[in-house]
């Protein structure tokens, strides 16, 4: 199981990445591999609000649907558009071209209370 060092990450699995003040959030590859084929992703709009702990999407399988949660409070401020006809770049491609959401974040501190790779990783 992969889960970089660079990122933060919570126990339901998503992961987040502060870049330049904008926070990147995905999941991580051990929930896109057991969620296995990923065939739909329900994106937030661009400008909604979201608070820490709450969903923001789904991610529907053929296996299961999971919700998206979010570790940190802002406003979206982009969504991955690939995903709305591609939603299995979120299993080849889980910490990079997979990336469901951008967030501007209201806190940034607030990423400090999200798991190290190595306390996500003894979650799993």
């Amino acid at each position: 199981m992969s889960a970089p060092n660079d990122l933060k990450y919570l126990k339901t699995h998503e992961w987040h990445k502060n870049e330049g003040g904008v926070v990147i959030i995905g999941i991580t590859d051990h929930a896109a591999q057991e969620l296995t084929d990923i065939t739909f992703v329900q994106l937030p709009s661009v400008g909604q609000k979201i608070k820490m702990g709450d969903p923001f999407g789904e991610a529907e399988s053929v296996k299961a649907t999971s919700d998206l949660y979010c570790g940190i409070d802002g406003e979206i401020v982009e969504v991955n558009e690939k995903l709305r006809n591609d939603p299995g770049l979120v299993n080849r491609d889980p910490f990079g071209d997979g990336w469901i959401v951008k967030v501007r974040p209201l806190n940034i501190a607030q990423l400090d209370n999200l798991l190290s790779s190595e306390e996500y990783q003894a979650n799993v």
